[in-house]
């Protein structure tokens, strides 16, 4: 004969299970969440274009990041700042901003406001404060040889004015890759995308860095932008790391891939 068990008790013994089951579980769930990932923005400068990152890509992913690789229009902080926000208004979740070149301009107006943005990398890259242009911050230091080496092309804009785009022209490797070979420089130079010649005289108009923590790289020979004026820029911007390859070109996420993708999983372990 089954043994009778009190349904009071029944339902006691089921909520002390449930219980202990509440209880084991949240530390997992907690646990889990402690686990989620940020979403990896890469943004590309002039005179390239997303493939630009293809060797630190794969790095993220294999240590589990969800990585886009964005498209930067290169029309100036107008067009492009607006064109990255709303990449990143459509990110649900944390994310970590990362930019090369021109494209540090970009992610510093674009990041403003965005409370999903926990982490600017900034990789050779432009920092710009309020009103400064990059046209600024380039003549602020000497040594950059990149705009004898680019050509100039006219272009009509939709308003029926002339803009001119710049490109950077085949004898380019020594100011702006010095450090790759020259088969990869070819590739780069004939897959460019130019950037339009008024995007150095656009004051900017927020500094992301200000109130998100930020990160940088400088490429010790870096003949576009100046090493010496990157680290003044990641100083002002009181960057928590600064990792400098001395032997680096301008392109050195294509050079020193493996460096660039640690660089920025610091940062995104550092605020995640």
């Amino acid at each position: 004969m089954a043994s009778h068990v009190p349904r009071r008790q029944v339902l006691a013994t089921g909520t002390v299970l449930a219980g202990s089951a509440a209880l084991m579980a949240s530390p997992l769930a907690a646990h889990a969440a402690e686990k989620i990932k940020p979403t990896i923005v890469l943004v590309h400068g002039g005179y390239a274009d997303s493939s630009c990152w293809n060797g630190v890509i794969p790095k993220l992913q294999r240590a589990g990041y969800t990585t886009i690789a964005a498209s930067n229009p290169l029309r100036g902080i107008p067009t492009d700042a607006p064109y990255i926000g709303s990449l990143l208004d459509s990110i649900s979740g944390p994310v970590v901003l990362v930019a090369h070149s021109m494209g540090g301009t970009v992610i510093t107006n674009a990041a403003a406001g965005k409370q999903n943005v926990k982490a600017l990398v900034y990789i050779a890259a432009f920092v710009p404060d309020v009103g400064e242009t990059q046209g600024d911050l380039i003549n602020k230091f000497p040594g950059s040889e990149v705009l004898p080496v680019s050509v100039p092309v006219p272009y009509a804009k939709p308003d029926g004015t002339t803009g001119t785009d710049l490109y950077l022209s085949k004898d380019g490797q020594a100011a702006f890759a010095a450090d790759i070979p020259t088969a990869a420089f070819r590739l780069l130079q004939a897959t460019q995308r130019p950037f339009d010649a008024d995007s150095f005289g656009y004051p900017t108009q927020a500094a992301a860095w200000r109130t998100i923590p930020s990160w940088g790289l400088v490429a010790g020979r870096d003949k576009a932008i100046p090493p010496a004026c990157e680290r003044f820029m990641y100083g002002r911007a009181k960057a928590r790391k600064v990792v400098e390859v001395p032997t680096a070109s301008h392109v050195v996420m294509i050079s020193h891939p493996r460096t660039v993708a640690d660089l920025i999983e610091d940062a995104a372990k550092a605020t995640s």
